[in-house]
């Protein structure tokens, strides 16, 4: 797992609690030090199902004063994006070919139940935890 994080983000700092509290393994990149490079942006973007545009922070100054109201291709996002990454939203956090905008923190521990599943019921574990019913 990779969590794209801005340390100084509540939002990004309780999705980033999340995986430490269910003991997820995981890469921290703080993007805004490190910013993802255009092709890593294109399969971010393959792997959330969406568009360029639909991850740029539209309330931050830098969108309102130079971008808002502009057509721009998704190419040309992906191109704006690499190189202010003040404007990617956060936290994105990308499990294998899976990945979410932790908007609400809550959409982390989704991914995360995802990959868990059930335990069988010929299971060691699953009948030890049921014999005590």
């Amino acid at each position: 797992m990779i969590i794209y994080h801005n340390p100084r983000c509540r939002t990004s700092r309780n999705s980033l609690e999340i995986l430490e509290k269910n003991k997820c393994k995981f890469e921290i990149r703080e993007y805004l030090q490190i910013p993802p490079s255009k092709k890593e942006l294109k399969d971010i973007l393959s792997k959330l199902g969406i568009k360029a545009i639909d991850l740029v922070r539209k309330k931050e100054t830098l969108y309102i004063e130079n971008y808002k109201g502009k057509e721009l291709s998704n190419a040309a996002w992906i191109e704006i994006l690499s190189k202010n990454p003040v404007l990617i939203e956060r936290p994105i956090v990308i499990d294998g070919d899976k990945a979410v905008i932790g908007r609400p923190p809550e959409l982390v521990l989704d991914l995360i139940q995802t990959k868990k599943k059930p335990l069988r019921k010929n299971s060691f574990f699953y009948q030890h935890k049921n014999s005590n019913n």
